[in-house]
């Protein structure tokens, strides 16, 4: 099995500030680092170090060298890595001493696919392959479309949710990793069970993963609902923590087939050692360190 990202590479410049900046006010930061980042990026890091086989595919700018080079260095694939003429994409995030983060897109080279290159990527894969998307890149709906054609699993992460997501058939969803503000974006809900109510009403055939920060997360999918509480570590930093999570649930669900209780907490392991952590990708634990926290 293959696993193909789909998905956003980013420098990402952090400033590490006393609290999230408020509207008119201006704050110190005392510390600031550049690093590697970007959704698709950090979910593809956390696949690798969980152990899967994975391919990356995206944009990056002349500026962005550092993402190729994690990729290598992770056992990634990066063959299907473009250097562009536009800036490599890049977030903006502060983070609180209490973990908490703010982040701020610019899309760059992210938002320069085509679909010839879509065609071209897709053409090395098929249906026992799984591919993952976010949305901080664009032709999110054709690269849904080709995908199905091609019968993949299409695993996918909505955010950030925008008007650009109503062009997508959500019907050919196979996983969806969302939190509770997208599942009201989706829904209209607003309470957990009902997001994910409304949820097996709309896309009866996906699974659902809605993560609920400090109250952990449930899997639903049909009748069957799996729930995950958090592990209490000391939070520093949570910019990584989502993907950390949807990188080790993707692999252990769909290649090692693990039960659902089992994969969540696994996976959920996985994204408080993150948490735990500065930054992104440096962030995300391997394996070995996963199955020694208990």
């Amino acid at each position: 099995m293959k696993f193909l990202n789909f998905g956003s590479l980013n420098l990402d410049i952090v400033y590490k500030v006393p609290h999230i900046v408020a509207p008119g006010e201006t704050v110190s930061s005392y510390d600031i680092t550049v690093a590697p980042g970007g959704k698709g990026l950090n979910q593809s890091v956390a696949l690798s170090r969980a152990g899967g086989n994975v391919y990356h595919a995206g944009m990056i700018g002349e500026d962005g060298g550092l993402l190729i080079d994690v990729c290598n260095e992770n056992n990634i694939n990066s063959k299907y890595i473009i250097v562009k003429k536009e800036k490599t994409g890049n977030a903006l995030i502060q983070v609180s001493d209490a973990g908490e983060n703010s982040i701020v897109l610019f899309g760059g080279a992210n938002k320069t696919n085509t679909k010839n290159f879509v065609d071209s990527v897709l053409s090395d894969f098929g249906e026992n392959d799984v591919i993952l998307l976010q949305n901080e890149i664009n032709l999110v709906d054709y690269i849904i479309e080709r995908a199905y054609e091609k019968k993949m699993k299409i695993v996918l992460n909505p955010s950030p949710f925008n008007k650009e997501l109503s062009a997508c058939d959500f019907n050919k969803v196979s996983l969806f990793f969302i939190n509770e503000v997208e599942g009201e974006q989706i829904t209209g809900k607003k309470s957990p069970d009902e997001i994910l109510k409304e949820m097996n009403v709309l896309y009866p055939e996906s699974a659902k993963v809605l993560t609920l920060g400090k109250q952990g997360c449930i899997f639903s999918k049909g009748d069957k609902v799996f729930k995950c509480g958090i592990y209490p570590i000391p939070v520093v930093d949570t910019t990584a923590a989502g993907d950390t999570f949807t990188g080790y649930f993707c692999y252990l669900y769909f290649e090692k087939k693990l039960p659902v209780q089992e994969v969540l907490d696994t996976a959920t392991k996985a994204s408080a050692l993150a948490v735990s952590r500065k930054s992104a990708v440096p962030s995300i634990p391997v394996m070995k360190e996963v199955l020694l926290l208990k």
